[in-house]
C-alpha cells in the first residue's frame, strides 16, 4: 500500500509527499521512496515520525494497529491530520482514535475504497429492507498474509447489517463454525474468511431467503482504488481542524 499511494499521489497534482514512513529495520531506510517505482520523490524513507511529519498536513496511515496508535498520538499533538486505513484495530485503539479526533481531524474506514464503501450503503438498505427471514451470510477472501480474520471490511459489512436490523453485531454475529452446530438461528449473522495466494480482496453479502437470493459482491483487483479512496478522504479532512469521520462521511453517503 505504502508504493501504491506514493505512485497516487506522484500522479495528483492536489498533493505532494512530504515524507514517508517505514519500520525500524527495513533495509530500504534511507533509499528515495520513490525507489521501488522507478521514480525520484527527493523524500527519503525513515523510519523517525518525527522527521516523516515535519512538513505533513495529512498523514495516511496503513500501518499496524501498534504503530497507527504511535503516529495517533504525534499527530493529535501537532494537529496533524490523518486518514486511518490500518484494520485489526481493538476496542481500546478506537477509543483512543475517537479521543484523538478532539484534536485533529479524522477519517477512520476499515476500506478506504469507493466501490466498497457504495457497497456498503447498499447492503444497508437491503438489510433494512429485507426481515430477518432472510438470513445474511458475510464470505471474503484475501492474500495469505492478511493477520486478522474476519476483515475489517467484512464486519462493516456485518454492522451495516446489524445497524439496519436494529441489532448488535456481538450477540448476532456467528464467527465460527464446527460440528454439531443445529439449525441457524433466525436472525444470525454468517461469517467466513478465506486466505490464500495474492488476493487482494473479495468481499460478498448474501441474503438468502425462501425460493430466492441476493448477492452483493465487490471484488478488488489492484490497491490503486484503495490509494485513491485515500486520496479523497486526504481532500476531505486537510482543511478540518477535528473530529472522527468515514468514507461515508467523504462520499457524502452519511444518512440524515
Amino acid at each position: 500500500m505504502g508504493r501504491t499511494l506514493i505512485e497516487a499521489i506522484s500522479a495528483d497534482e492536489d498533493f505532494r509527499l512530504t515524507g514517508a514512513l517505514e519500520a525500524p529495520g527495513c533495509v530500504q531506510l534511507g533509499q528515495d521512496a520513490g525507489a521501488a517505482l522507478g521514480i525520484t520523490t527527493g523524500v527519503k524513507l525513515s523510519a523517525d515520525p518525527d522527521v516523516a511529519l515535519a512538513h505533513a498536513q495529512v498523514l495516511i496511515d496503513f500501518t499496524s494497529p501498534a504503530a497507527t496508535l504511535r503516529h495517533l498520538a504525534l499527530c493529535s499533538h501537532r494537529g496533524i491530520a490523518m486518514v486511518i486505513g490500518t484494520t485489526g484495530i481493538d476496542s481500546g485503539g478506537r477509543a483512543a482514535i475517537t479521543t484523538a479526533s478532539a484534536r485533529c481531524a479524522i477519517v477512520y474506514s476499515p476500506n478506504m475504497s469507493v466501490g466498497v464503501n457504495v457497497m456498503l450503503h447498499l447492503v444497508s438498505v437491503a438489510a433494512a429492507r429485507l426481515d430477518s427471514q432472510f438470513d445474511v451470510e458475510i464470505s471474503e477472501t484475501h492474500h495469505r498474509h492478511k493477520r486478522d480474520a474476519p476483515s475489517g471490511t467484512a464486519l462493516a459489512m456485518g454492522a451495516a447489517v446489524a445497524a439496519a436490523r436494529g441489532v448488535r453485531l456481538p450477540e448476532a454475529g456467528v464467527f465460527e463454525r464446527h460440528g454439531e452446530t443445529g439449525e441457524r438461528p433466525v436472525g444470525a449473522i454468517g461469517f467466513s474468511a478465506q486466505r490464500g495466494g495474492d488476493i487482494i480482496g473479495d468481499h460478498t453479502v448474501l441474503f438468502a431467503g425462501a425460493g430466492e437470493r441476493i448477492e452483493i459482491t465487490h471484488r478488488s483487483s489492484s490497491r490503486m482504488n484503495y490509494a485513491n479512496g485515500s486520496l479523497r478522504a486526504a481532500r476531505f479532512v486537510a482543511d478540518r481542524r477535528d473530529g472522527l469521520y468515514d468514507m461515508q462521511d467523504v462520499l457524502g453517503m452519511r444518512a440524515p
